[in-house]
């Protein structure tokens, strides 16, 4: 029998091209996959405001497949209007199928906050409208972003086209201006110093040294769940030092905490229960 150790049922957007993909390879044994649909074209906050209904819907059509948990795999269509309402979506969704329930952008607070993570840097395929809203909903939730980049794609279809290269080049191209802001602050700190004090015959070392990554953000964001991530998490947190969390990362990560089932998402926050 398929799904002998945990049966998942997902709900996501009809343009999305990626979640089933890489949940389903990420999937420990004994895990099967069910997926239902809401439709959605483009990531516009007029399509996404419709999908809430129909995830009720979809929540009720799972539950004819006996699962044990069910994920609403969509980031900005769970965080559309703000604190309060992903709660709701999660509790409207688990009455329905009557089983536990999880939504994307709770989940990323969760992860972020399991990871101590409370400086972020995030990395989206979004336009600006989309960006201004979750950037607005993380700061509620006490997190501090400290840098946003966004792609501008509207069309969930061509989020899907992005690779997993996209993803690594965009988060380091992120991390990148973090760092010469970080080096611009350090070293006007450092002339700031000298034109005070009293100058010494030795150089400084640390005056144009760069600060760690570290000391600027404690982890990185990529969001969307249409915007494939899992091949490049590993690389990405390897070569900043840093976390990285991922829109799916974090959904499959707490929907599989609910039955009660180890191991699945990768990266750092795959390794905690």
């Amino acid at each position: 029998m398929f799904g002998w150790r945990a049966r998942l049922g997902v709900v996501v957007p009809s343009s999305n091209t990626t979640v089933e993909g890489e949940f389903r390879r990420a999937l420990p044994d004994g895990v099967s996959l069910h997926a239902a649909r809401m439709p959605l074209e483009s990531v516009t906050v007029a399509e996404l405001d419709s999908m809430a209904d129909d995830a009720v819907a979809c929540a009720e059509r799972l539950a004819h497949a006996n699962v044990d948990v069910v994920a609403y795999a969509c980031t900005t269509g769970s965080l559309l209007h703000g604190s309060g309402f992903d709660g709701d979506l999660e509790r409207s969704l688990s009455e329905t199928a009557e089983v536990p329930a999880v939504a994307t952008a709770l989940s990323v607070k969760r992860a972020l906050r399991a990871l101590d993570a409370e400086r972020i840097a995030v990395v989206t395929p979004y336009t600006d409208e989309l960006n201004d809203r979750e950037e607005s909903y993380l700061n509620d939730a006490g997190f501090d972003v400290v840098e946003l980049d966004g792609r501008g794609i509207e069309a969930n279809i061509g989020i899907g086209t992005l690779r997993p290269e996209d993803t690594y080049r965009q988060v380091r191209k992120v991390v990148s201006e973090l760092e010469l802001n970080s080096d611009s602050s350090s070293r006007s700190e450092s002339s700031s110093k000298s034109d005070s004090e009293p100058t010494s015959n030795s150089k400084s070392e640390s005056a144009g040294d760069s600060k760690p990554l570290a000391d600027s953000v404690d982890a990185v964001f990529v969001s969307c769940t249409n915007y494939r991530t899992f091949p490049s998490i590993e690389a990405l947190e390897a070569d900043l030092g840093i976390p990285v969390v991922t829109s799916n990362q974090a959904t499959l990560w707490d929907a599989l905490r609910r039955p009660g089932v180890a191991g699945g998402a990768p990266g750092r926050l795959g390794t905690i229960d």
